[in-house]
């Protein structure tokens, strides 16, 4: 009788989750701890703005390459790096002096982010077979959304025992922890690792052909193929929505709705929680539906419901006077907004292939574009004209096109097949 296939696998889901949270917990404290680090550095809401966005625009300029570096070192390689220089500047954040020093930092901080979700696609790639990638999808980020739920919370707590110097310092050391774990368990080629055995390798994708032990990225046909072009936009939709969740949402509760800080704190979460509810129902769903209509239309589908829904939400959330009805229609909005994820880096998974880091860091790139211009939007808008309702107008316009891209997209013929020499 043959040995049953082991589960070595799932740990790859594990360690994809703890870090999926813990790169929003290092992302998204700052937001709840921007109102001290404003009051003790002295910064109005376009300074603040700023600081948002040097986060978010290094984090769009690294993906790319590091993308481009998981696929060509491995993503176990690349993972251990950008994880030790984040939280380096998780800690150093704590340090800063002034605006142009926590700009900086922020920038620094931005770009040893960038390379996490790409690796961990790529190591979903190979670790992972075809049919359960879309539910680790899915999982991974429900609980990256959870993380960032709990954290405005958890940094409410924290800053009620530390000042926010001493907590960015101790929200460095999760990521620390991570690597040495990591370090010591992952292998790029899962056939290598002890803990896989022969029945369980033959459920994983078939190993490719070498080129020097790295993939050969075929930029000229990334930058001819639609698809790509539909996956970017969409991701640009997904990405301006759902900044002002983790950066000026709990300013928004504060100004527009008075809640006071611990109400704020806990209410701030709700998109997120929200958005990690979407995400684990799209990877749960997603399948089933598949097998009905097929993959391609169940992303469509997904995509352009979802960024529709959210669009709807928003402009329901300008008209609700009672404060908590607008919240609950934000965070609707959130949770349609995150619907579309799985599908999206499910698709860089069945497009890209061997190149799947360089096309995830490519999407993920456009998309912290649009990150990158939300909070300064936002911060300058309401900055000179005191009208948050404004910005909505524009977010709802934005996710209109996103919905608009996928009904222009392939998102499962591998790239080799939408383009031809």
């Amino acid at each position: 009788m043959s040995a049953a296939p082991t589960r070595a696998r799932l740990w790859v889901i594990v360690f994809a989750v703890t870090l999926a949270v813990i790169q929003y917990v290092d992302r998204v404290c700052i937001s709840q701890a921007a109102p001290q680090v404003s009051a003790t550095l002295g910064l109005d809401k376009a300074q603040m703005g700023w600081v948002f966005s040097a986060f978010t625009l290094a984090y769009a300029l690294f993906e790319i390459p590091t993308g481009y570096w998981g696929d060509r070192r491995g993503p176990r390689n690349v993972l251990l790096r950008v994880v030790l220089w984040w939280s380096f500047f998780t800690a150093a954040t704590g340090l800063v002096w002034n605006w142009a020093s926590l700009v900086v930092t922020r920038f620094l901080f931005g770009a040893g982010e960038a390379g996490c979700f790409p690796n961990l696609a790529k190591a979903f790639e190979r670790w992972l077979p075809v049919r359960e990638r879309i539910r680790a999808q899915g999982v991974m980020w429900m609980s990256a959304r959870w993380g960032g739920a709990v954290t405005p919370y958890l940094v409410f707590l924290v800053l009620g025992w530390v000042n926010w110097r001493v907590a960015f310092g101790l929200f460095a050391l999760l990521g620390v922890a991570w690597a040495l774990a990591f370090a010591r368990w992952f292998r790029d080629d899962p056939r290598t690792h002890p803990a896989v055995n022969s029945a369980e390798a033959a459920l994983l994708p078939e190993p490719r052909p070498a080129t020097g032990g790295h993939a050969n990225v075929p930029w000229s046909k990334l930058l001819r193929s639609s698809s790509v072009w539909m996956l970017c936009g969409q991701y640009f939709a997904c990405s301006y929505a759902w900044y002002f969740y983790i950066t000026w949402f709990p300013t928004y509760l504060l100004e527009v709705h008075k809640f006071d800080m611990k109400s704020s704190a806990l209410l701030a979460g709700l998109p997120l929680l929200a958005g990690g509810i979407g995400c684990l129902l799209t990877g749960a769903l997603a399948p089933r539906v598949s097998a009905w209509i097929g993959p391609a239309r169940t992303r469509r589908w997904f995509g352009a419901i979802g960024f529709s829904g959210a669009a709807v939400s928003l402009m329901g959330a300008t008209q609700l006077q009672q404060p908590l009805f607008a919240v609950a229609a934000i965070a609707f909005a959130s949770f349609c907004n995150d619907i579309t994820i799985p599908g999206a880096w499910t698709s860089c998974m069945d497009v890209g292939g061997p190149c799947v880091g360089t096309l995830g860091g490519a999407m993920n790139m456009v998309g912290n574009i649009g990150g990158f211009l939300s909070p300064i939007v936002l911060g300058y808008v309401v900055g000179r004209t005191g009208n948050w309702n404004l910005t909505f107008y524009v977010t709802a316009a934005v996710y209109v096109g996103g919905a608009l891209c996928w009904w222009f997209l392939d998102p499962v013929s591998p790239l080799e097949q939408q383009v031809k020499d």
